[in-house]
């Protein structure tokens, strides 16, 4: 208590007794763009406050992003005035360093950056949600008789329960209906659905397939084994017959697409999290053979119904030429650029294009590149972001760039190729996963209203 009472000290101490005047303003700006500075180099808000006590890697929900449109509660104004002291003696040390050149790659109103500031801080603040009352709030939001989906959008951002995430999901997808009285009814009328479709497409002899149809099989077959290679629970057979059955159907249901190589990816994390209904423990011990047939049936379906709906809202990414990832890729850049000059310059003096690293990103959204232990929880945020999530992918994938950024500087084309194939993630926990996804929001708190940020 005594630390946080000298922290609201020195912030009263400190605080610019004229808030209207252009110096304060000034100094806001400042203070915005030397955050996201600080950020790059380790000094860190919000994950600050996030990151403050030690957890349990294995735990979910020990750290937790933020909350955002969260209000600030009356306990909670002691943080706000500890991350407002932060912001004041970050700008003061970076200040120090006279880096004040780079000030005019952010051109926007005055308002535009109090809006990001206060957004910000806002996202901090409800970062500091314990446990326990996020649990009880999902908790009741899921039991009502009408889930309401843009209250359970902020509360899954931060990261559902296991126990809670394959309902969640259904909810955050719309393929569970919001009202529980048909939700039942609705699941088996798709369920059944599913069924029809893999008996009209699948199973069939390959004289009654096209040829089309026949190598897109065989080419499903040959990246199933493919598939997560690194978790055996993905080597089993019934497990990739079942991915099979799934990502033919699709395909053949989705002709303006087809079959891309890296759907196969997406549709593991609903595969785990619908088994985990039925199955206990570590996935390393879970077994299919001890399911019933029509229980399998009906976790394919799900898994089959949530990857159509996720991919209804990024239809061109798997279509001809894959133009909606390049044009994410493209969005990418600019936002690095914009961001971290230096290290968007190394990377251009070196001839890498971002395509080269970034489109696996984008095709497989993040699954290859971080521990499948992680993957359901970035998920979360994920389906939270409903339709706006592609444009959402652009910061979290800036994010995770850039926590390499000083790295990334001291190494050459093949070295920075090498690298950006084999990041140094297999170690993570959702620390450094919860900063990633901090950092995203608060660079889109920052950017995303105010357009004049990216133009070229």
């Amino acid at each position: 208590m005594k630390n946080n009472d000298t922290h609201h000290t020195q912030f009263d101490h400190n605080k610019p007794k004229n808030d209207t005047s252009s110096t304060t303003i000034d100094s806001r700006f400042n203070q915005t763009l030397k955050n996201v500075q600080g950020l790059l180099k380790g000094r860190s808000i919000p994950g600050k406050v996030l990151l403050t006590r030690r957890v349990d890697p294995t735990d979910e929900l020990n750290v937790l992003s933020p909350d955002y449109r969260r209000t600030q509660s009356a306990h909670e104004t002691g943080t706000s005035d500890r991350i407002n002291t932060i912001l004041d003696e970050d700008v003061q040390n970076t200040g120090k360093q006279g880096n004040t050149a780079n000030v005019g790659k952010l051109k926007s109103s005055n308002s535009d950056i109090e809006i990001a500031a206060k957004e910000v801080q806002r996202s901090t603040i409800g970062a500091r949600a314990t446990d326990s009352a996020r649990v009880m709030k999902l908790t009741k939001e899921l039991s009502g008789t009408t889930v309401i989906l843009e209250r359970l959008r902020e509360l899954a951002w931060s990261g559902v329960p296991p126990d809670m995430r394959p309902k969640t999901w259904r909810l955050l997808l719309g393929y569970a209906p919001p009202n529980s009285d048909r939700r039942e009814g609705v699941l088996r009328r798709k369920r059944l659905e599913y069924l029809d479709c893999v008996s009209q497409f699948y199973d069939l002899p390959d004289s009654e397939r096209s040829d089309d149809e026949i190598n897109m099989l065989r080419q499903i077959a040959v990246d199933c084994p493919r598939t997560v290679p690194d978790v055996t629970f993905f080597q089993q057979e019934q497990v990739q017959k079942s991915l099979e059955r799934i990502l033919y159907t699709w395909a053949i249901r989705h002709p303006a697409s087809g079959y891309v190589q890296g759907i196969n990816d997406l549709v593991t994390p609903f595969l785990v999290v619908f088994l985990s209904e039925y199955l206990e423990g570590s996935t390393e011990t879970w077994s299919v053979s001890t399911l019933s047939s029509q229980k399998i049936s009906e976790i394919e379906a799900d898994c089959y119904w949530c990857l159509s709906k996720l991919l209804e809202g990024m239809q061109d990414h798997y279509t001809f030429a894959q133009p909606g990832i390049q044009r994410l890729v493209f969005k990418l850049k600019e936002l690095v650029r914009r961001i971290d000059e230096p290290v968007s310059r190394h990377i251009e003096e070196q001839g890498l294009e971002f395509i080269q690293f970034a489109f696996r990103w984008f095709n497989c959204l993040l699954i290859r590149e971080i521990p499948f232990r992680l993957v359901t929880r970035l998920w979360d945020t994920y389906l939270a972001e409903g339709d706006a999530l592609p444009d959402f992918l652009v910061y979290i994938y800036a994010s995770f760039l850039l926590t390499w950024s000083e790295e990334l500087q001291k190494l050459d084309f093949q070295e920075m190729v090498m690298f950006l194939q084999h990041l140094p993630t297999q170690n993570w926990s959702h620390q450094e996963l919860e900063m990633v996804l901090s950092r995203a929001y608060m660079w889109h708190s920052m950017f995303n209203n105010s357009p004049s940020h990216l133009a070229g």
